[in-house]
């Protein structure tokens, strides 16, 4: 995968994490990954890359109330 279409992955799943808010991730990468047919072997960088942005929005979540 490219980095200029990895870097827009990423932050295209950032932005779905956003808005979506899974519950599980694993899944939420699992159909995004086929969805949007990106290629395999990423899965679990961007299950990585989701439960850090879940962590992230979690944290300003707790902060807030």
């Amino acid at each position: 995968m490219a980095t200029k279409g990895h870097n827009e992955v990423k932050e295209s799943l950032r932005e779905m994490t956003r808005i979506y808010k899974p519950k599980d991730p694993k899944k939420f990468v699992k159909e995004y990954v086929r969805k949007y047919r990106i290629m395999g072997g990423y899965e679990e960088e961007l299950t990585d890359l989701v439960e850090h942005e879940m962590g992230k929005l979690n944290s300003v979540n707790s902060s807030v109330s």
